[in-house]
């Protein structure tokens, strides 16, 4: 007998997964657990899933090799189901901790090298009254530990807790994507609680991991109708994987058959409900069609000495899906060999060099050449996502901005230091005032009609090497221009190659914080921190660290609980550079950092002056992010 294809291992590649470099977008089913166990043979259930489009399973239990090898040989991967006591007080009694931790080590060595599974949740809703009896940061940390003793034993699979909204503050830092179990039978409600997860989610893939509805209660018309506007809107809105809520009406809970809901898209006997056809809904979106005219998108890359750098830029940038955009390189005065690369390896760029002028000017310069009818700006030290500019399209086609941008997040690290200043704090970040709306958006991701570009005269070239782009996002709204955030349109950012690049990367920025806070005297504080608005992002998931307020709702039992903090978490130290060194030099650097660029800012070491009138709820202070 032929031995079946392997499955393809997926990892998490910014906001999206992808396998062997290609970007995938798993359609999902949760399957079992069912009355009497799991059928004696697979096939015919797994070739119906397989022929629907639908390319992996989510348990809800460990697996054994049987079923691995049935999902195998129909193409299947296969996400499986820590079952533990995670409804019972596991604190105060840690036998079920313990047999959870030995259940996790137990299958993996198993289990985990085989080719059909993917990975592993290592939880599935924790009830809100436990986790607040236990405390939100005690289950949170215990949800952590499972994955890291799972990531120890098989650190090529994905892992994950799948949430819901009345634990949003248990996200654990150390998952590999954000996952949610997410009944909205509203649209509008649906997409709008999906903005609102990307930016829990923070740099990481957003994964729905359980949507359904009963057909016995709103008919078999209803359920596909929704699962069909459900799946579309979280293809649309940049959802990485969506698992649909189940695949048959047969249920088993607690010791009991579940007869009273039918969530299927088969129902008892096995026969296919209209809601399997629905499915079809998560396919791609068309291409756009084939330009006319001059290009939609101009992306502008400003450089100075960037020879070590622009190459992997450019090369990003001639793999952008479409062909709806041109590419200009700005040389800045370069006195190395970075012209002479540009025009021989990259011909079909427009290059154009200045005399040493600023970062601003060769902006400037760069959207003076542009024959778009959008300025997309990165930096030579990005790589732009392949998709990039097809997630900012949408948002200027709603009409509602004059610029988008998305997030620029640190490519993996190799190294220890690569890893503490992926960390740090002071890193290009975007600040947003609700789900959509930006206040600030980074240079280094940020594209903007070219009309509004004009309108407000472009960049002003005093900010030669940093502050720009504050600068030029406050005067777009001063203009009454809106701000639009793509959360999937994500460029990676090197960060600075050592620690010493990275302390004069922000005695850059306290310089450039001292123009613009003579520019802008009216959006510093007195201590000259910025005042914004909005919430300044930095990276990592939105979770309860013991320092924020979580919002329960009357008795504890609000649907929707969320933390209210103004400081919102930075990215972790990955493993397996998480190490007391990596801390300590973490520490050290985040303690400097302020201090150093006050000092280049307003020449003070100290980070509060005297007790100052209490500032407005709607205007925090927040230290000031440049690009």
């Amino acid at each position: 007998m032929t031995e079946p294809a392997p499955a393809t291992r997926w990892r998490a590649d910014g906001k999206f997964l992808s396998a062997h470099g290609t970007r995938v977008f798993p359609l999902c089913v949760t399957y079992g657990p069912f009355p009497g166990g799991w059928p004696a043979s697979f096939h015919h259930d797994f070739s119906r899933i397989a022929a629907s489009g639908i390319q992996a399973l989510r348990l809800y239990q460990m697996p054994d090799r049987h079923l691995l090898d049935a999902a195998q040989s129909h193409h299947l991967s296969v996400f499986a189901g820590l079952n533990w006591g995670q409804n019972h007080d596991f604190i105060r009694q840690p036998h079920f901790l313990s047999a959870a931790q030995v259940n996790l080590a137990e299958n993996l060595r198993h289990i985990a090298h085989h080719p059909a599974l993917a990975g592993i949740y290592v939880g599935n809703e924790i009830p809100a009254d436990l986790a607040r009896w236990i405390g939100p940061v005690r289950v949170r940390q215990t949800l952590e530990n499972l994955i890291t003793l799972g990531k120890q034993i098989a650190p090529h699979l994905l892992f994950a807790y799948a949430n819901y909204p009345s634990t949003e503050y248990l996200e654990p830092e150390n998952a590999d994507f954000t996952a949610f179990n997410l009944y909205l039978e509203n649209e509008p409600a649906f997409r709008s609680y999906l903005k609102r997860l990307h930016h829990i989610a923070g740099d990481r893939p957003l994964v729905i991991s359980e949507f359904g509805l009963d057909s016995q209660r709103n008919g078999l018309t209803q359920q596909a109708q929704t699962l069909r506007w459900a799946l579309a809107a979280a293809r649309q809105l940049e959802t990485a994987a969506f698992t649909l809520y189940a695949w048959s009406d047969r249920w088993w809970n607690n010791g009991n058959e579940i007869l009273d809901w039918d969530f299927g898209l088969t129902d008892r006997l096995g026969n296919p409900k209209p809601a399997l056809a629905s499915t079809t809904a998560w396919s791609p979106p068309p291409p756009p069609p084939t330009p006319t005219g001059n290009p939609t998108f101009s992306v502008i890359i400003c450089t100075r000495n960037g020879h070590d750098r622009i190459h992997t830029c450019l090369t990003a940038c001639y793999n952008l899906a479409g062909n709806d955009h041109e590419i200009l390189v700005v040389d800045d005065g370069s006195t190395d060999a970075t012209a002479h690369l540009v025009a021989t390896r990259f011909p079909n760029v427009r290059l154009i060099q200045l005399p040493p002028s600023g970062l601003s000017a060769a902006r400037n310069a760069g959207a003076a050449a542009a024959h778009g009818n959008i300025l997309a700006f990165t930096d030579d030290d990005c790589e732009p996502d392949p998709e990039w500019l097809t997630r900012l399209l949408p948002h200027f086609h709603s009409g509602k901005y004059a610029a988008v941008g998305g997030p620029n997040l640190p490519p993996p690290p190799h190294t220890l230091t690569q890893a503490v200043i992926a960390a740090l704090p002071g890193a290009p970040s975007h600040v947003l005032l609700d789900d959509e709306e930006a206040e600030h958006l980074p240079g280094c991701n940020i594209a903007v009609t070219k009309d509004a570009f004009h309108s407000i005269g472009g960049f002003d070239p005093q900010f030669r090497t940093a502050g720009d782009d504050v600068d030029f996002c406050w005067r777009l709204s001063h203009a009454g221009h809106r701000l639009g955030f793509a959360p999937g349109a994500f460029v990676w950012h090197h960060r600075r190659p050592s620690i010493r690049a990275f302390l004069r990367q922000q005695i850059g920025y306290g310089k450039a914080e001292k123009l613009l806070l003579q520019k802008h005297p009216t959006h510093f504080s007195p201590n000259g921190g910025a005042k914004w608005r909005g919430f300044v992002y930095g990276g990592g998931p939105i979770r309860a660290t013991g320092q924020p307020v979580i919002y329960h709702g009357l008795f504890g039992n609000a649907p929707f609980q969320s933390l209210i903090s103004r400081t919102l978490p930075l990215r972790p130290i990955p493993p397996p550079f998480n190490t007391p060194p990596a801390r300590a030099l973490h520490r050290l650097v985040s303690w400097l950092t302020p201090r150093l660029r006050a000092w280049y800012r307003n020449h003070q070491l100290r980070l509060t002056n005297e007790p100052q009138p209490k500032p407005q709820p709607s205007l925090p202070t927040e230290e000031i992010t440049l690009p």
